[in-house]
């Protein structure tokens, strides 16, 4: 059977699919893409106050026994991941703010990014209900769903970078060290898991605020050192390529 002779590709046919698939910073697309974002993380702020239910009558008569009942663990629960999420909201405006266009792979890098910043008020439930608070395993649960969305919304990073949508980037090496200060969040989440089940509940919330020491230790650590590898790529640019 004679084989059909192949058909040329069009080059300008490939040039338009291939910026089909890219908007740039200044398209109505990007900036969709930026406001939905944005918009998800303000929901996933805003169902935290599900998990704050309204006092008995009772409770009212004082301040002490307003915040000896179980407001107290839901008020706890909802601060800290407010902060949680909050974090996670500029880090994610951070990144996205600075890719110079938005590509299919970094729209769905982003997606499962925020898959996870929305179960966080779910996890939330599990350490702010005073019949739940003190189990190891809402703490477990908790943990690596705070960890899971670390690692995701560091994978957005990569996945630009990879795509050539970042408008700075920094040498490789540098990369390297911003994932390493990265790392330390769940590093401290997914230490608290054992800990929670050795010496319970309270000990492992105690493991979390280490994040309020080791956090801004290892960004100025880190803040340095790209500083130190930047400096060294600008004078000797060609090993910094290689590096």
């Amino acid at each position: 059977m004679p084989r059909r002779p192949a058909v040329p590709q069009n080059p300008a046919v490939a040039t338009a699919s291939l910026e089909s698939s890219r908007y740039e910073r200044e398209s109505v697309e990007f900036a969709r893409t930026f406001a939905f974002l944005d918009a998800v993380y303000a929901i996933a702020l805003t169902l935290l106050v599900v998990n704050v239910e309204p006092p008995a009558a009772s409770d009212w008569r004082s301040l002490t026994a307003l915040l000896g009942s179980e407001l107290g663990w839901q008020l706890l629960g909802f601060g800290i991941s407010f902060a949680v999420i909050a974090v996670f909201w500029r880090a994610n405006h951070r990144i996205v703010g600075g890719f110079s266009a938005i590509t299919p792979a970094t729209i769905t890098a982003n997606l499962v990014a925020i898959a996870f910043i929305v179960l966080i008020p779910f996890s939330t439930q599990g350490i702010s209900d005073s019949a739940t608070a003190d189990q190891p395993l809402a703490i477990s649960v908790y943990a690596v769903n705070i960890s899971v969305a670390v690692l995701a919304q560091a994978a957005v990073f990569f996945v630009a970078r990879h795509d050539g949508v970042l408008r700075d980037p920094l040498p490789p090496r540098a990369d390297t060290v911003k994932l390493l200060d990265t790392l330390t969040t769940p590093a401290v989440f997914l230490a608290s898991i054992p800990v929670a089940y050795l010496l319970g509940a309270d000990w492992a919330r105690y493991t979390w605020a280490l994040l309020l020491v080791i956090g801004p230790l290892s960004g100025r650590w880190a803040a340095r050192r790209i500083a130190r590898i930047r400096a060294a790529s600008a004078s000797h640019p060609a090993g910094a390529a290689r590096g």
